[in-house]
Parts: structure tokens; C-alpha cells; sequence
């Protein structure tokens, strides 16, 4: 199953087609997409029985980030070996944890300002939490998981090394640093289509000229804490709640880790694909 976020309302997407869910349920749930979590048992038994073929045709560019208002959104920093590495890092023993404010989210088709020359892009995997709580064991991490889906944890590389220390959110939530979509997949869905565990995640850039290059080509196996892992570590500090966002970290080859630096520039486009997950769009447009 895809749930989305069309126009702020609640659909389930198969195709080119998308169910209202308050409409289709006769108002048993709420048109509010980031309502549905805390239902979320409820919601998926109902859903099953739904023939989402029967819904209308819907254009893309309508549908906005596929969870709107998550209670949370924890970011996770040098989370691959070899982007810890192009960035001038160790491989961490524990978590890096941050977080992009809720005021970035944006839709998975969307236009994006650049506030200045320095800023980056890093493909990522999306994690929506179903079932939170806290003290959460690895085994169970998976059963916690509502669904994925494809992030950009778009970076104004200025802004977060402002001072020294570094500090990340501000610089990574900027308008429109945090395109998610274009929907959320349950993990059946994915698993119909690929090894959750195993992920392509592939970032290509399009430029005015014509010309096209993949910036990131990696694999999720190689994070270095799982998605399971996240859950049962983040949950031993805070609690997870349902509706919580989890960037799971970017592979290899961002801007900032290439010599010399290489930034995102006005009329470029970039296209993020998860395997078995779904594609985003970003095109980038100057502040003038």
C-alpha cells in the first residue's frame, strides 16, 4: 500500500489512481494525513479491503510531503562508512543524531530556492514510525515501521558550519530542505519489489546543458546502524511516537566531499530514487 498526502488530504495511490480515505471510509477516518498513525492498526486492516483502482486521477504535482506534521524527525549523520570518510570522519560508535525542523518539509515534485552557492544534496532513505514507544528491542525494530519513503536532506553547508563546533539543523532546514514522498510504502509493498534490507538509493543531477550525472549510487545494507538498530537505539533515549520521521543517513558522494567542492546551482534538477520506494524531484531556482 502507498499513502500520500494529496492536496492535504488522505489517499491511498495504486498507479495513476488515489482513494480519499474520508471519503471512501464514510468519515470512520479523518482526511488529515498525519492523523492515520495514530490509528495506524486500524487504518491498514480497513485499507486492505479497498479497491484503490476505483479512485480518481490525480496530478503528481499536488501531492505534498507524505507526512505532513511528524511529531518528530530524527536526522542520522556519516550513518555509511564511506561518507563518514569523504567527509573528514570516523566511523561513529554511536548515533549521530539531528534533526531538520517540520518548517522544511516539502512535496516530492517541487521547486526549491537555493539561499546561496553552498548549498548540498544528500539522498535518503525515510523511515515512518507505526508503533513508537520506548525501549524498543532491534528485533522488534522492523514491526514498529509504518512504511518508507524517499528523502533529500538538502544542506546549506554555510549555515551549518556557522561556528566550531558545527551545528547541523539550522543549515538543513531551510524552505523546502526536506522533500519526502511521494508516498508512504508499507513494508509489503516493498518487499514485493526488493529486499528491505538491501536498497538501492541513486541521486542523478540534470543540468541546464542537457547533461546528466549520478551523484550517489548506494546500497542500505551498508549503513552502519540498520533501520532496526535506529529504532531500538533511539527509543533507549527518547520515545519514538507514531507519525515520527527517521533520515536514515546518505550514501557516498555529496558536494561537499568532492575536491574541489561542487554545490547545487539554479536550473538544475535533481532526481532521488529508492528502489522499490518511489522518485522525487527537486528543481532549483536562485532567490532572485
Amino acid at each position: 500500500m502507498r499513502i500520500a498526502n494529496l492536496a492535504e488530504r488522505l489517499v491511498i495511490l495504486d498507479a495513476d489512481r488515489a482513494l480519499d480515505v474520508e471519503s471512501a471510509s464514510s468519515g470512520r477516518f479523518s482526511s488529515d494525513p498525519q492523523a492515520v498513525y495514530a490509528r495506524w492498526g486500524e487504518f491498514t486492516e480497513w485499507a486492505a479491503g479497498q479497491d484503490v483502482s476505483a479512485g480518481n486521477p490525480f496530478d503528481p504535482r499536488v501531492l505534498g510531503p507524505a507526512v505532513p506534521r511528524p511529531p518528530q524527525i530524527f536526522a542520522i549523520g556519516l550513518n555509511y562508512a564511506k561518507h563518514a570518510g569523504e567527509s573528514g570522519y570516523a566511523v561513529p560508535e554511536n548515533p549521530v543524531v539531528f534533526t531538520k525542523f517540520a518548517s522544511s518539509l516539502t512535496g516530492p515534485d517541487v521547486e526549491v530556492t537555493l539561499s546561496g552557492d553552498t548549498v548540498d544534496w544528500e539522498a535518503e532513505l525515510v523511515v515512518v514510525i507505526g508503533h513508537g514507544g520506548r525501549d524498543i528491542d532491534e528485533g522488534d525494530g522492523w514491526n514498529r515501521i509504518a512504511g518508507l519513503s524517499v528523502g533529500q536532506d538538502l544542506s546549506d553547508r554555510t549555515v551549518q558550519f556557522w561556528g566550531d563546533p558545527p551545528q547541523f539543523s539550522l543549515g538543513k532546514s531551510r524552505a523546502g530542505f526536506a522533500p519526502v514522498g511521494p508516498a508512504v510504502v508499507t513494508l509489503d509493498e516493498v518487499e514485493s519489489k526488493a529486499d528491505r534490507d538491501d536498497l538501492s538509493v541513486r541521486c542523478t543531477l540534470s543540468r541546464p546543458d542537457g547533461s546528466t550525472e549520478m551523484l550517489q549510487d548506494g546500497r542500505t545494507r551498508d549503513l552502519i546502524f540498520s533501520i532496526p538498530a535506529l529504532v531500538a537505539r533511539l527509543s533507549a533515549v527518547v520515545e519514538l511516537l507514531p507519525g515520527d520521521l527517521i533520515f536514515t543517513g546518505t550514501p557516498e558522494g555529496v558536494g561537499i566531499g568532492r575536491t574541489p567542492a561542487v554545490y547545487l546551482r539554479p536550473g538544475e534538477v535533481l532526481t532521488t530514487e529508492i528502489e522499490g520506494v518511489g522518485t522525487i524531484v527537486q528543481r532549483f531556482v536562485s532567490e532572485d
